[in-house]
């Protein structure tokens, strides 16, 4: 088990070594993902899940840790989301009507995958994606309040529907009343949480814990992970739901830089690279290559979410609209959920969830470009409040 494990572990050093540099090759999860295709079904095939009973428990906490950094990046109480939330729920709606017939199009004209799933994947966003982004290249202006609310809003959707489009008409009901289960059981948690914070030194309790090694508020986030995808696991309803529900609750408990610190040390250097590899290696690139319908929803995919968000944009922004529309067209995390559903539940074949995959990969391309094209609006934007007041004083 051990060397198995540590051939994926050095798999998963192939997204770092692509991202690296002043110009990355691709996203650090891309470069996961190949290294799965290389060396699992598509490829070598030396890496299978079924080889391990102890790969679909990484599997599953990986994804598990992959939504609850996820719903980390959503917090509907920052200022920014409060300022956008009005056009940013208006995009969402816009978003969702394009998305409706487009999706029907894609299913219709290629004859394969689900239309209901393609419709709520074109209809939504990553906020995993488009906030790093947003944070690193220290975006501001108008424009960024309503990509924040758009993107949480679209992802916190999304997130709920994804799931339930992959549900047979006989679980569906089920499926329903487990996440109603995990949202209730959640805010439940959060507000008894809340209340004893309030009753304790939170901050003498927190240092103690540092002081002493005893790394509390990991333990209790992983605690409130694994709490709701129990209930996932009992009711049918998906694991996706409780992750990032648990990243949203964390965000609204104010976890503090060092629990942050923590959770990419156990999310992103160990448990999410894992489950990008193992999914890699599910995927089956060559039922793509040989299906020409498969090909094409990757493309249409793509293409019709660069479209939709595009619309959506046009209507609810009121300033560089181009470059908000392919900045929140950005999808990867959730069409690699639904594929992983997909296949776990054999209601996608392996040639679509590679398509799926695919296109997410894709939208990464016009994200990158809108993300760019914000970066100069605002350094164009600063050059402009600078030579102003010069020229106001030369008048003067």
């Amino acid at each position: 088990m051990f060397g198995t494990l540590a051939i994926v572990v050095a798999a998963g050093l192939a997204g770092p070594a692509l991202a690296a540099g002043r110009r990355p090759l691709a996203p650090v999860v891309v470069g996961e993902l190949l290294a799965g295709v290389v060396l699992g079904r598509t490829g070598f095939r030396v890496i299978d899940i079924g080889s391990s009973p102890a790969f679909p428990v990484f599997y599953a906490v990986g994804f598990a840790m992959l939504m609850m950094t996820a719903g980390t990046h959503v917090d509907v109480a920052k200022p920014d989301f409060q300022h956008g939330a009005k056009r940013g729920a208006l995009a969402l709606a816009v978003a969702a009507v394009v998305a409706v017939p487009t999706g029907f199009l894609i299913h219709s004209v290629l004859g394969v995958g689900s239309f209901p799933l393609f419709a709520v994947l074109l209809a939504g966003s990553s906020a995993a994606v488009a906030f790093p982004i947003i944070e690193e290249r220290h975006l501001s202006g108008s424009p960024i309040p309503l990509l924040i609310a758009w993107i949480a809003l679209a992802d916190s959707t999304t997130v709920v529907l994804v799931p339930l489009t992959l549900t047979g008409a006989h679980d569906l009901v089920p499926s329903v009343l487990g996440d109603a289960a995990i949202v209730i059981v959640g805010l439940g948690l959060y507000l008894a949480v809340a209340s004893v914070f309030r009753r304790v030194d939170e901050e003498a309790m927190w240092d103690l814990s540092k002081q002493r090694g005893w790394g509390l508020q990991l333990r209790l986030s992983v605690l409130l992970l694994l709490v709701l995808g129990s209930i996932a696991d009992r009711t049918g309803a998906s694991i996706l739901v409780a992750g990032f529900l648990a990243g949203m609750l964390l965000v609204r408990l104010r976890e503090g830089h060092r629990l942050e610190i923590q959770l990419v040390g156990v999310a992103n250097g160990f448990l999410v690279p894992i489950f990008f590899v193992l999914l890699g290696a599910r995927i089956d690139l060559r039922a793509l290559a040989q299906s020409p319908a498969a090909i094409g929803v990757a493309l249409a995919m793509a293409t019709g979410a660069v479209v939709v968000h595009l619309a959506a944009a046009a209507v609810a922004g009121h300033e560089r609209r181009i470059a908000s529309g392919l900045a929140a067209s950005a999808q990867l995390g959730l069409p690699a959920a639904a594929a992983s559903l997909g296949l776990a539940s054999h209601r996608l074949s392996p040639a679509i969830a590679a398509a799926l995959v695919a296109a997410g990969c894709l939208t990464l391309i016009p994200a990158s470009v809108g993300g760019m094209m914000l970066a100069q609006g605002a350094e164009s934007g600063q050059a402009a409040g600078a030579n102003g007041p010069r020229k106001g004083r030369r008048s003067a």
